[in-house]
């Protein structure tokens, strides 16, 4: 990379870099491969101790690793929501913790693109989904990326420079350009998830249909139980007592993940009972904004912000 310099850019599967390529929104002039470096395809740890994963592991072996599946069964589950399984027997989860962020004015080819000018994230200077305004409002719509911010996980990042780890809390920026916390010359090199110490989490999707589509709204939720042991699983009941701490997060719906901390705020110091769920997920409709620049009619997907986040905590509300 070093050698390549700001026209050079790594990849490993390519799922999201190459229609790019295609499309004329990305033009690097020399791709360095990362599929095959043993230090990015390693699994380490469990949920005793928390777990390594490189970022060049596939979504598939992410899925079917027992590991991940026994300790930490939100990664697999929203890890299963991605794509199609053919591009997940190639995606890896770096590339979905660094896809580049969406929106129906960009991901189009670039003869369309031309016909209205271009957009402000490329090549033109106006975003159409707002006119006005100067910030780019492309979404960020990865699967993985509310989940890991609301389970508070780091990534550790390498150049030539050195080594550094940042929370994916404080990753990703709000605006649909500059969407990354991350320089053109570093590399992902692998993702630590915290050691399971009385928390649990969940993710509810939506889009179109049950496949292939990007979300237009997620919902990660996560809470930690007062009083529960240290590595406790989290197939262990939630219900009977009271929370510690929580984290909502949003993804689908804005340049970055949102973590909506009124949502939390009503959870922290009571039981995950009906009333504390339905204030969390009226705080969640609340701060949902969704723009006009994705599939669906921006107003549901914020009504859905609502019916998402009940699901995301019912669903740790059940006992086992």
């Amino acid at each position: 990379m070093a050698g390549a310099g700001p026209e050079g850019q790594f990849v490993a599967g390519g799922t999201d870099l190459y229609p790019n390529m295609k499309r004329r929104q990305q033009t690097p002039r020399t791709v360095i491969s990362v599929m095959r470096v043993p230090e990015l395809n390693q699994i380490t740890g469990d949920g005793k101790s928390g777990i390594r994963i490189g970022a060049s592991v596939t979504l598939t072996d992410i899925i079917e690793d027992p590991v991940i599946n026994r300790d930490y069964p939100v990664i697999t589950s929203a890890a299963r929501t991605i794509s199609t399984p053919i591009l997940r027997n190639m995606g890896t989860i770096g590339g979905n913790l660094l896809l580049d962020t969406r929106c129906n004015y960009y991901d189009q080819n670039f003869e369309w693109r031309k016909g209205i000018n271009f957009c402000l994230k490329k090549d033109g200077d106006v975003c159409w989904v707002a006119p006005g305004s100067s910030k780019c409002w492309a979404v960020q719509s990865s699967d993985l990326v509310p989940v890991m911010v609301a389970i508070g996980a780091k990534f550790r990042l390498a150049s030539t420079l050195g080594e550094r780890m940042i929370d994916a809390a404080g990753f990703y920026n709000d605006d649909g350009i500059d969407y990354l916390k991350k320089r053109p010359d570093e590399l992902l090199v692998d993702i630590h998830l915290p050691a399971l110490n009385g928390w649990r989490a969940s993710y509810q999707k939506l889009r179109r249909r049950g496949a292939f589509d990007f979300p237009v709204l997620g919902v990660a939720a996560w809470i930690q139980v007062d009083g529960a042991s240290a590595g406790a699983t989290p197939a262990q009941s939630v219900s009977p007592l009271s929370i510690k701490n929580a984290r909502i997060v949003l993804g689908g719906i804005a340049p970055s993940p949102i973590q909506v901390e009124d949502a939390a705020a009503a959870l922290v110091g009571h039981p995950l009972d009906d009333d504390r769920i339905r204030a969390a997920a009226e705080a969640a409709y609340t701060k949902a904004r969704p723009l006009d620049n994705t599939d669906f009619v921006m107003n549901w997907r914020k009504q859905m912000a609502r019916q998402y986040t009940l699901r995301a905590l019912q669903e740790l509300a059940i006992l086992d």
